[in-house]
């Protein structure tokens, strides 16, 4: 093994273990090492690698992990930098899956819990605000992320609702200056009959179920969700609460918001939250294709699309394309992020949850920390407050 396939392999795999915190702080770790302390790259190709990352599918900061490991190391470098970022994030999230399980319905961890979730949807809402500002750049994008709610509210499926979102934006952006009022009604009218028209498919196709996948079903719905994930972690959420919990009733709404407060408390990628839940449907066989079939495309879009990452952060097209899914997929996230708030604090009424809430989205929006002490934090005031109800 070459010289600079150990320096990768070292490197990403201690920052998949201690990298808290979510994409941005990642990706600033990420920057810390291989431009300041080792330079490996210059900070201009480093942001051009940041810009990519946001035309393709996928977790950010892995593909960012994905990409510096193949420039500095080629293609082996590529893998190994990718596997040793995933890795510690997988294999912890499988042991807290394991002790889940296990223990997961004892009285002494269900007060943790009872203090994380309500914490998990203020860091959910922090991202959501913090994407929401990045995200809506103009009156446009406002609209167009406006005119997506309709799909997500008829039941479309995710996927569909993103991609119709970014195509019709992304041609409203480019044709459309001249008349914004009309483009704004042909835009709102073109996603509204898309979604009837989907939305008829859809229900004639969904049948409710409450058994267990194949295992093939499993790591096929994560590669489908590994392969259209635009935006950031945080929209997993999205699609697990629209399928794997609404449509094929693999888990409950608990479960989820227990798996997204794993993902949380974990280091490493949010996406290792696919572990944690392919354990829970089918045990260690589903936690491994749940998380090969999440991380996979990563590796291929890198792959294939470093090489020709000038040309697509020239094209107008691709640009305004980006732009239009980004703003989609902060609208996807803001109807999901409601309903949890709704499902987990007002049905019953819970007002302790939403007082730990409250307190945690102030902490948020208002100061830079780590969401893993957010988390540790709410789950001992959840343990405290059950000690003092007995």
């Amino acid at each position: 093994m070459s010289s600079k396939i150990l320096e990768l392999a070292k490197l990403f795999s201690k920052l998949g273990a201690i990298a808290f915190g979510g994409p941005a702080a990642h990706i600033a770790m990420m920057e810390d090492e291989v431009v300041n302390r080792r330079r490996w790259i210059t900070r201009d190709r480093f942001l051009d690698l940041i810009g990519a990352t946001n035309l393709i599918p996928g977790p950010n900061s892995t593909e960012m992990a994905i990409h510096v490991g193949y420039i500095y190391g080629g293609l082996s470098g590529l893998f190994v930098a990718g596997i040793c970022f995933i890795f510690p994030a997988v294999l912890i999230t499988g042991i807290f899956a394991w002790i889940y399980v296990e223990f997961g319905n004892l009285p002494q961890i269900e007060p943790l819990f009872y203090g994380i979730k309500p914490a998990v949807l203020a860091i959910i809402f922090g991202a959501l605000w913090r994407l929401g500002k990045k995200a809506v750049k103009s009156r446009q994008l406002l609209l167009i992320g406006l005119g997506v709610v309709p799909l997500i509210l008829l039941g479309i499926n995710e996927a569909i609702a993103l991609l119709l979102g970014g195509i019709v934006g992304a041609i409203w952006l480019k044709l459309g200056k001249d008349s914004p009022e009309n483009s704004a009604s042909m835009l709102v009218a073109g996603l509204n009959l898309s979604a009837i028209f989907e939305n008829t498919i859809v229900i004639a196709a969904e049948v409710a179920t409450t058994v267990k996948p194949a295992l093939w079903e499993l790591g096929l719905f994560f590669l489908k969700v590994g392969s259209i994930l635009f935006g950031s972690g945080y929209v997993l959420i999205a699609f697990l609460e629209g399928e794997v919990v609404g449509k094929y009733e693999w888990l409950t709404q608990q479960q989820l918001l227990d798996a997204i407060a794993i993902g949380q408390f974990t280091p490493g990628p949010v996406l290792s939250t696919s572990t944690f839940i392919g354990y829970l449907i089918l045990g260690i066989p589903g936690a491994i294709a749940a998380t090969l079939g999440i991380f996979l495309p990563s590796f291929f879009f890198v792959a294939i699309l470093n090489p020709i990452i000038p040309k697509l952060r020239e094209s107008k097209w691709t640009a305004a394309f980006l732009d239009a899914v980004n703003v989609s997929a902060v609208a996807l996230m803001a109807v999901v992020t409601f309903r949890l708030i709704v499902e987990t604090l007002f049905q019953p009424l819970d007002l302790f949850a939403i007082a730990i809430a409250i307190v945690a989205g102030i902490i948020v929006l208002r100061w830079k920390i780590n969401a893993a002490w957010i988390v540790l934090g709410s789950a001992a005031i959840g343990w405290l407050f059950h000690l003092s109800v007995r």
